[in-house]
């Protein structure tokens, strides 16, 4: 097997889309809604420090058990699961795990909508059946950080029930709060601050992201006007055209060494393994390139 997932899957559709980072963020916007979830990351990471390495590293997992070999994607989920091991939560004067199976759930269910939904809005034409089938994919990815696929919603209409249930449980904690403040407009690290001219720019896309999330967290939240939503979609639209139209060797800068890394490998097997690889990795998404290798 060349990648975990292989180039035909709906998930290769959606992973190698741009719209991806706005799902990305989107994502942590709506994790931030789970009390627990929240305080896991704040107590026990640097986010407020370094909270675009949070993202990389979110897509580094990502990246990995979409187009990494088998092995790459079992030793980064036994790391991952290491880690959330070892991590407690402190509540109200209780220690809490880390890799409660509910926070995990949460966690993976957010970051998966969101990613899903970015993209279809954005314009990648999915159809339904072709959207339940990227969930269903998404079980195998929820098993690296210690999901049974069983336990994950592999259909729109059970992720829809699955966001009915925990509704309730969800709210906007003081730290989900300065989350999503500082992801509209971020403090960015030494290393970045170079940029800071330019983060009257970045506004747009944070506000893009928390726009897109749906109404029940908005209304949450409470942090934006309300606009009409036809014009998140048409934003929406807008960013994922300019952004699939960067180089992939450009837009890969974007991501950690190790994943760059890893993403070569991925090119050099599946081309010992007969693929063309001549339009790199979001080539392979052509169906004609299938049926080619298929021969």
């Amino acid at each position: 097997m060349e990648t975990v997932q292989p180039p035909q899957s709906v998930t290769w559709l959606v992973h190698l889309d741009r719209a991806m980072w706005v799902g990305g963020v989107r994502g942590l916007m709506l994790q931030a809604l789970h009390p627990m979830a929240m305080l896991g990351v704040w107590q026990n990471s640097n986010f407020q420090d370094d909270p675009f390495g949070r993202l990389r590293r979110t897509a580094d997992f990502v990246g990995r058990v979409t187009f990494g070999s088998p092995e790459q994607a079992d030793e980064i989920g036994r790391r991952v699961r290491g880690i959330h091991r070892q991590l407690r939560i402190l509540h109200e004067g209780r220690h809490h795990r880390v890799d409660d199976p509910e926070l995990l759930l949460w966690v993976h269910c957010a970051e998966v909508s969101s990613y899903l939904e970015v993209a279809r809005r954005g314009g990648l034409g999915l159809s339904e059946r072709q959207a339940d089938r990227y969930l269903r994919e998404q079980r195998r990815s929820a098993t690296y950080v210690g999901l049974h696929e069983e336990d994950v919603p592999g259909s729109l209409a059970e992720m829809d029930a699955y966001f009915k249930e925990i509704r309730p449980k969800l709210r906007p904690v003081p730290e989900a709060v300065e989350t999503v403040r500082f992801l509209l407009w971020p403090t960015l690290p030494k290393e970045l601050r170079v940029l800071n001219p330019g983060k009257p720019l970045y506004f747009p896309f944070g506000a893009l992201c928390y726009l897109s999330l749906p109404e029940w967290a908005r209304r949450m939240y409470g942090l934006l006007p309300q606009v009409p939503q036809a014009g998140v979609t048409a934003g929406l639209r807008a960013w994922r055209l300019a952004m699939n139209s960067v180089p992939e060797p450009v837009h890969d800068r974007a991501f950690m060494p190790a994943t760059r890394q890893m993403l070569q490998d991925a090119r050099d097997r599946l081309g010992a393994a007969g693929y063309d690889m001549g339009k790199g990795l979001r080539g392979l998404t052509d169906p004609r390139r299938w049926a080619q290798h298929a021969a």
